[in-house]
């Protein structure tokens, strides 16, 4: 982890296209603005975290974990064609 310290008014590059400007800077409290592409996607970490759990509620089958459903160990239902194969 790369650790800087801004002042407000003061910025921040990340490759060619993000800039990250602190905006205020109080105790406690830091108010950053971001300027990137339109299509990168960025979001707090909690709103992140929640996402991303959604996520993989969607993918798993019901009543089992997407760990385990990932590794492989759970059959694909019988009326289900082999991935890759049409029915």
């Amino acid at each position: 982890m790369l650790i800087l310290t801004r002042r407000p008014g003061e910025a921040i590059r990340i490759g060619d296209n993000i800039r990250l400007v602190v905006l205020q800077s109080a105790p406690g409290k830091v108010r950053l603005g971001i300027e990137g592409p339109l299509d990168l996607r960025i979001l707090r970490e909690e709103l992140y975290a929640q996402i991303s759990q959604g996520n993989q509620a969607a993918v798993a089958p019901q009543g089992l974990s997407l760990a385990h459903w990932v590794s492989g160990s759970v059959d694909a239902p019988v009326d289900l064609p082999p991935h890759g194969e049409s029915s």
